[in-house]
């Protein structure tokens, strides 16, 4: 049966319908906005998942390129693994949903979105959120309570609910919250310095959104009102637990305060658990089931005895007070030769991160649902075994990389200037973990800072981050800043934020409650600014501001402006011009479609040597102009002759010397130079040059007074009488109806084969030979002026090889072979 529920949004038509899809499903809806279409799924197994102590829950967000009207690209056309977007939405489905299971459920879960249809002012990506929690709610998974996403910006210092692409660009806030009815369990933003009490009412803004949507999914569920399963839940006997805790309670509270260091900590906690263990096991000898329980109940007890420690007597593992920041140090520009490099080191957490500056062609392409301009800002994370003291192969970035270098690059995107024209970088920062005791991805912030003013680049202000936990029973909220990884693994919340002195610029709530009250994410809010301010002491007191210059290893580039219509000079054919400049001067040259060109190198000196090359390349060549060249080619009606910084011209026959010779290797070669002039550039471009003089021994010239060859007549026809021949004519170089079939394969089709080709240097001649070895008929035909020139005809054919025009068409450029 097909059950359907529509309410308004927001301003928009927020549908949800069940019972006409996959229908094998536990639980499936179809939700749509706009014209955005998104199915939510959610299975679970029948039977729990043995040996495990965790919920084995998983959130996936397909992307399938048909919803935006694509074909995905690459080799391999059928969609291949998640792209990043995909990762980051999947970990946005997750997060709000894993605390609303029943606690104990080791079933496996699947929640699995997937657009169908995708409209640019309807992002799917949140309604992903909405559609899962949906998908649940009218399940057979037990599940809490009906959950929703929304995305909030912020434009003129209005609040905008569901932005559309557009408007995201537009807005100071990027603010995607989750949650319930009840309170927020999820936060992903990212600001332009915006303060505290303008996020703070964003939140509320968002949570008020939330409740809207929620009561409308649970009317839709009682509609549908499928009976949840039941399953049986794990749970550790409390009996267990109270017997460790009478004995062993102090042992574990001494081992937590006694030992500063992590690893002393956890190996004296871990030698405990073993001995409670050991000890104990006699004592169920009769009860296995029980017996078996010991070590998890051990470990549940260790949590226990740390949030009783910050709860009620605000004691902390390593003895810090709840709003203490471990030792704080940073460095910067410690790596030679790399274009940017910082080390931030908090306590036991340290994270080198090193920047590495390109051109804007080395932005990246994201080819996803939505329309995403080339990235030229990246940051990626990297979190190696070592960073912890463990042993493990070294693998591909996970969801976790993944998404703590997204969040770390959202946190300094507002700082670093993109958007001015005037700067000419691609930026891509990579954070190593060196040593991991706690939020790691804002040290990556930190580190990023530093390499970035170390690099040179103007950022608009120093960036830092800070982690905030929570330890509560339900009455009592602890707010504690700068957690460590004990405190996170015990504790209900991470709470990321990062920003400058003037605002936030990125947050990331995780939790393990239902949801955090408001109140209590304002305090953390506060408690987070105190601790920023502190950072960023630590970080200008290093380097107080960027580099006046980037470092002499990175790229040095300048920026020119050339006329748009000169561009296909500048590239040259198949790119011939603009690969010849790269691969002389050294240096990396990017093409703007309005005239723009960056040139980058690892020196003033390739810097200009390029630009040299491109103004030559493309300014304007004067008639009657002269210029040393070499030539590069030779062809049978003449010689193409590089000059002025690599622009090349053709030197006919008959404009090198006016003595009689057979062929033009007889008195020039690949390589030699000569002094050339300027006749004549055609409406293409196209350079005609005539030789003045070798720098080799060449026959006497003569015929005028400084022994230059008479200019060639307008048109290209070729009326001499002692040369070789040529019969080029129409358009220019490339034209004509020769059949010179030479070995130089020039041109576009092949040099001197010419006839075919009317557009290159390659055709337009048939070299036959000194004049008086050839037929009488040939030679007056040469004697005509190129304007009196019969036309040449096409091959004799058959009817059935009509030509392309349809028609007698003579001068048509493809024709049929015989």
């Amino acid at each position: 049966m097909i059950h359907s529920h529509e309410f308004e949004i927001g301003g928009k038509t927020l549908s949800l319908e069940t019972g006409r899809v996959a229908n094998q499903a536990g639980g499936a809806v179809l939700l749509g906005i706009g014209e955005t279409v998104i199915l939510g799924v959610a299975t679970m197994s029948d039977n729990p998942r043995p040996g495990v102590d965790f919920l084995p829950l998983t959130c996936d967000y397909e992307e399938r390129k048909y919803s935006v009207g694509k074909i995905p690209g690459g080799f391999m056309k059928r969609g291949g693994r998640p792209s990043e977007k995909a990762t980051l939405v999947s970990r946005l489905m997750d997060r709000p949903l894993r605390p609303l299971f029943p606690k104990g459920l080791r079933n496996d879960i699947q929640v699995i979105a997937m657009p169908f249809s995708v409209d640019q002012d309807a992002p799917p990506d949140v309604h992903a959120i909405t559609a899962a929690g949906a998908a649940l709610s009218v399940s057979d998974v037990p599940f809490k309570y009906p959950v929703a996403g929304v995305r909030v910006g912020l434009i003129d210092d209005e609040f905008i609910l569901y932005p559309s692409i557009a408007q995201i660009k537009a807005s100071k806030l990027d603010l995607v919250v989750a949650g319930h009815e009840g309170a927020i369990s999820m936060v992903e933003a990212g600001a332009s310095e915006v303060t505290e009490e303008v996020m703070v009412e964003a939140l509320k803004f968002a949570h008020d959104a939330i409740k809207v949507i929620v009561k409308e999914i649970a009317i839709f569920a009682k509609m549908v009102n499928k009976p949840k399963k039941e399953v049986a839940l794990h749970s550790i006997d409390e009996g267990v637990k109270k017997a460790i805790d009478k004995k062993y309670g102090k042992d574990i509270q001494k081992a937590l305060l006694g030992a500063k260091d992590k690893a002393m900590r956890e190996s004296a906690l871990d030698d405990i658990i073993k001995d409670i263990v050991t000890k104990m096991k006699p004592d169920y000898a009769d009860q296995p089931e029980l017996a078996a329980q010991l070590h998890e109940a051990a470990d549940t007890v260790v949590k226990g005895v740390v949030r009783d420690l910050i709860i009620k007597k605000d004691a902390r593992p390593d003895g810090r007070k709840l709003d203490e920041i471990r030792p704080l140090s940073a460095a910067a520009g410690l790596l030679p030769k790399v274009h940017g490099s910082g080390l931030f080191s908090r306590g036991q957490t340290q994270v080198m991160t090193v920047a590495t500056l390109g051109l804007p062609g080395d932005a990246q392409t994201m080819d996803g649902l939505e329309d995403e301009e080339p990235r030229r800002y990246m940051h990626f994370y990297n979190f190696p075994a070592y960073s912890v003291g463990e042993v493990r192969p070294m693998r591909g970035p996970g969801r976790r990389e993944i998404g703590h270098g997204a969040l770390a690059e959202r946190a300094l995107r507002s700082v670093i200037p993109l958007d001015d024209p005037n700067f000419p970088y691609t930026l891509l920062l990579i954070s190593e973990v060196l040593e991991s005791n706690g939020s790691t991805s804002m040290a990556s912030v930190c580190g990023s800072t530093l390499a970035l003013m170390d690099a040179g680049i103007q950022i608009k202000a120093p960036v830092a981050g800070i982690a905030m936990g929570l330890m509560s029973d339900g009455k009592v909220f602890k707010v504690l800043t700068d957690i460590q990884g004990m405190e996170d693994f015990c504790g209900d919340m991470d709470f990321k934020v990062a920003g400058t002195r003037a605002g936030i610029t990125a947050l990331q709530l995780d939790t393990k409650l239902d949801g955090i009250p408001d109140d209590v994410l304002k305090q953390a809010l506060a408690q987070a600014k105190t601790a920023r301010m502190q950072i960023i002491d630590v970080i200008e007191e290093e380097i107080s501001e960027p580099r006046a210059t980037v470092g002499a290893s990175a790229p040095q580039v300048t920026t020119i402006q050339i006329n748009p219509e000169k561009i296909g000079a500048l590239i040259g054919p198949g790119g011939a011009m603009i690969k010849k400049i790269t691969a002389t001067s050294g240096a990396s040259i990017d093409v703007q479609q309005d005239g723009k060109v960056l040139v980058g190198g690892n020196g003033g000196e390739q810097v200009k040597a390029a630009i040299d090359m491109i103004m030559a390349a493309v300014g304007d060549i004067p008639v009657g102009g002269e210029y040393v060249g070499k030539v590069t080619r030779i062809i049978g009606r003449g010689a193409l002759v590089e000059f002025s910084g690599g622009r090349e011209g053709m030197v006919l026959k008959n404009q090198i010397s006016v003595n009689e010779f057979g062929r033009i290797e007889e008195v020039l070669n690949v390589g030699d130079e000569l002094t050339v002039s300027v006749h004549e550039v055609d409406g293409q471009g196209r350079v005609n040059l005539t030789a003045i003089g070798l720098k080799q021994s060449l026959p006497a010239l003569a015929g005028n007074e400084n022994g230059t060859p008479p200019a060639p007549e307008p048109g290209g026809g070729d009326r001499d009488r002692r040369g070789g021949g040529d019969r080029g004519g129409r358009g220019g170089f490339g034209g004509g109806g020769g059949r010179d079939r030479g070995g130089d394969r020039g041109g576009d089709r092949g040099g001197d084969r010419g006839g075919r080709d009317r557009g290159g240097y390659g055709g337009g001649s048939r070299d036959r030979g000194p004049r008086e070895d050839r037929p009488r008929e040939d030679r007056a035909r040469e004697d005509r002026p190129a304007a009196e020139a019969p036309p040449v005809s096409a091959p004799s054919v058959p009817d059935s090889f009509p030509s392309r025009n349809g028609d007698d068409d003579t001068n048509a450029r493809f024709r049929p072979r015989r």
